[in-house]
C-alpha cells in the first residue's frame, strides 16, 4: 500500500453516495459493480450508501447531505455526462471524468474523429440509418465488420458481420439500443484491454491485459456471467507492444480530457501487431469479472486499495464549486 493509502483518512471523504443501477441497458451490470465497490468501501470505514437513480431523485443527494459519489452507473445516464451535469449543479464531487469528456468517450463515433485528428491508430467507419447503408459500408469497408449502437456499451446490440446478408439483422438489433449505428473495420487479431488511474500528465497506465473468448465472442455474456473467458494479467504480449499500448492509451486518456479512472479497448492487428483503439470507457466495470480491478492486482493494488484511491480522487469540472464544497 502507497504512503497516500496508508494515510488517508477516511473518515474526512464524509458521507458517499455509491451510484448504482440507473436505467440504461447496462442496470444489471452497474448493480453487480455498485455493490462491490460498495461492500469494499464500507469494509475500509467509509460511509457509504447504496443509492439508484432510477429509484430516487438526485437532488435527495444534496438534502441528505452526501459530499461526494462514487459513479458505478454504466453506459446512459450514468457514464454520458449526463449525471455528471447533475453533480455539477449540485456541487457534490463525483469520481471519474468531467461532463465534456464523459460524454465524448461514450460516443462511439465523436471518439475516433478525435482519436484520427490526433495520429491515433483507430479501424475506420462509417455511420448508417438504414440496412441499405449498412450493406453499403460492409462493401466499402471490405468486411468483415462490426456493427453496433453508438452510443452504448457492454456489448449490447453489437453484431460480427462476415456476409452482406447479415447486414439487415445487425443494423436492426444496434438500432434497438442507439439511432445512431456505427459500423467499424473489423480487426483480426488479439483483443487487449488497458485501464487508466489519474489526471492530467500524472496519469498513467495499468498492466494490460490479454483476452481470449471463447471463438474470439467477448460478447454481453463471455464479459460478466461465464468463466470460460480468459484474461491475461500480465499479458504475455513481447514487452515493446505492451509499452506501445499504454502509450497509445494514455495519450487517447489525455486527448479526451479524461480522469480518474477509464479503460481502453486495444485491438492487435494479427498481421503486423498494429494496436487499434477501438473505444474508451470512463466508468468501467466494478464486478467480479471486471478488467480494471484485475489489472490493479497486477499493480499491487487490491480491490479496496483501488476503490478508496479511486473515491479520492473525486472532483468537480467547476473550480468555483470545489472552492465552496472544500
Amino acid at each position: 500500500m502507497s504512503p497516500t493509502m496508508k494515510n488517508m483518512d477516511v473518515q474526512a471523504l464524509g458521507k458517499v453516495a455509491v451510484l448504482m443501477g440507473g436505467c440504461s441497458s447496462e442496470r444489471e451490470v452497474s448493480l453487480m459493480s455498485g455493490q462491490g465497490v460498495l461492500e469494499a468501501l464500507r469494509s475500509q470505514g467509509v460511509d457509504a450508501h447504496a443509492f439508484d437513480p432510477a429509484q430516487r431523485d438526485l437532488s435527495a443527494l444534496k438534502t441528505e447531505g452526501f459530499a461526494r459519489c462514487f459513479i458505478a452507473l454504466h453506459g446512459r445516464f450514468g457514464e454520458d455526462g449526463t449525471v455528471q451535469g447533475a453533480l455539477e449543479l449540485l456541487g457534490i464531487p463525483y469520481t471519474g471524468s468531467g461532463v465534456m469528456a464523459s460524454s465524448m468517450a461514450m460516443d462511439k463515433v465523436m471518439t475516433k474523429r478525435i482519436l484520427r485528428f490526433e495520429g491515433l491508430p483507430t479501424p475506420d467507419w462509417r455511420m448508417v440509418d438504414s440496412a441499405q447503408a449498412t450493406s453499403d459500408a460492409f462493401v466499402a469497408l471490405g468486411g468483415p465488420m462490426i456493427v453496433k449502437p453508438a452510443r452504448d456499451g457492454s456489448s449490447m446490440g453489437l453484431t460480427k458481420v462476415v456476409d452482406a446478408s447479415q447486414c439487415a439483422e445487425a443494423y436492426a438489433l444496434a438500432a434497438k439500443y442507439d439511432d445512431e449505428v456505427l459500423c467499424e473495420q473489423f480487426i483480426a487479431g488479439e483483443e487487449t484491454t488497458c485501464a487508466m488511474l489519474g489526471e492530467g500528465r500524472s496519469a498513467y497506465a495499468l498492466p494490460v491485459i490479454r483476452i481470449e473468448a471463447p471463438g474470439g465472442n467477448y460478447d454481453y455474456q463471455n464479459k460478466y456471467f461465464t468463466d470460460t473467458t480468459q484474461y491475461h494479467c500480465p499479458s504475455g504480449l513481447p514487452a515493446d507492444e505492451e509499452t506501445r499500448i499504454q502509450q497509445i492509451v494514455e495519450k487517447a486518456f489525455r486527448t479526451l480530457g479524461c480522469r480518474g479512472w477509464g479503460r481502453a479497448d486495444v485491438m492487435i492487428r494479427q498481421s503486423d501487431r498494429q494496436p487499434f483503439l477501438l473505444e474508451i470507457n470512463t466508468s468501467p466495470g466494478m464486478t467480479s469479472h471486471s478488467l480494471v480491478p484485475m489489472a490493479a492486482r497486477a499493480q499491487g493494488l487490491s480491490y479496496e486499495q483501488l476503490c478508496l484511491t479511486i473515491l479520492a480522487s473525486a472532483s468537480l469540472d467547476s473550480a468555483l464549486h470545489e472552492e465552496r464544497v472544500a
